[in-house]
């Protein structure tokens, strides 16, 4: 039997397979023929294609903030994917898998996911939400009696809970996250600077110079097209001219995680603040991001090692442990 964990992000789609690890980790969208669902390139290739193409090709994101918007294309994408991991649709049969799903999903979403890997002929479908699986893929020691609070901040969600392997204590999923930056980004620097820039310019703009350090004022070298007249254009942006981008969204983060730590018994939120704040997703690498959220909540806040990766990590963890999957997935 093969035994796969699946985390289908809104910006990045990872496999985890049990006796190989990570096996894929590609971008969640597909390039179509505009005004058909004839499907041009997937995945990384498709990525590439952003802001690139003609008006005959359209860019479709099948998950949007952890909702699987279109059930169709996001079959098609991960039918693309098993197969570049050799998981053809006769071995799908035989494959056991967990998705990674929403703190809290509900049983719509749940149904979205299970016709999604029905499609591509999935034989055993689990479902265990991000909290769990990230605090698998940082090795912490769960167990009824001590509780972890975890932060994850994917790109179109973030998912904040306090759990046990009793379940989860107080928890909420954002349909908000990194890309939610991006966008202002983009917004600031067409105000800023006259300059229209596309998504991928904005999200290394965020990952090369985004910074929740005020006084930081690296820069880099920008190109769009300049609003006015339409011709190319370049810019010096820095870490100051974004800064207000970014703290909007880390204050939406911090208000949402004093939320959670107000609905806690006493004795939970004790344990809690001495255990600390686990950090992962992909934008938990934003500069800043762990002494900002320290400084606004009075606690210690500790990085994964690799926290794009923790919950496709503890996704692995999960289906590689009968005892562990048992205990939290989730009934369907």
């Amino acid at each position: 039997m093969i035994k796969l964990a699946i985390d289908l992000g809104s910006s990045v789609t990872k496999i985890f397979k049990i006796g190989s690890g990570i096996v894929l980790a590609e971008p969640t969208c597909v390039a179509v023929a505009s005004g058909s669902e004839k499907v041009k390139a997937i995945g990384e290739e498709a990525k590439r294609l952003i802001g690139k193409t003609a008006e005959f090709t359209t860019i479709v994101s099948p998950v949007f903030e952890a909702d699987i918007v279109n059930e169709n294309m996001a079959a098609v994408m991960l039918s693309y994917f098993l197969k570049k991991i050799e998981v053809t649709p006769g071995r799908a049969r035989r494959t056991e898998a967990v998705f990674a799903v929403p703190c809290g999903a509900t049983d719509e979403l749940l149904d979205k996911y299970y016709r999604v890997a029905d499609a591509c002929h999935i034989g055993y479908v689990r479902f265990a939400e991000v909290p769990f699986l990230s605090a698998f893929g940082q090795n912490l020691t769960l167990s009824e009696t001590s509780p972890a609070f975890v932060i994850d901040i994917g790109g179109g969600s973030t998912n904040i809970a306090t759990f046990s392997l009793d379940g989860i204590i107080a928890g909420v999923s954002l349909n908000i996250g990194g890309g939610n930056i991006d966008s202002q980004i983009i917004d600031k620097i067409a105000e800023s600077f006259n300059l229209k820039i596309g998504l991928q310019t904005s999200e290394k703009i965020k990952t090369t110079i985004g910074s929740l350090y005020k006084n930081d004022n690296d820069s880099m070298v920008v190109n769009g097209r300049d609003i006015t007249s339409g011709r190319p254009r370049s810019v010096a942006v820095s870490s100051s001219d974004i800064y207000d981008c970014i703290k909007v969204f880390a204050d939406k983060i911090v208000q949402y995680a004093g939320m959670v730590l107000t609905k806690l018994p006493a004795e939970v939120s004790a344990s809690v603040w001495h255990g600390g704040i686990y950090l992962s997703g992909g934008l938990a690498k934003l500069i800043g991001l762990d002494d900002y959220l320290s400084s606004a909540l009075q606690m210690d806040v500790f990085v994964a090692d690799e926290p794009q990766m923790a919950v496709i990590l503890g996704g692995g963890a999960a289906i590689g442990n009968a005892d562990i999957l048992e205990t939290i997935r989730i009934d369907y």
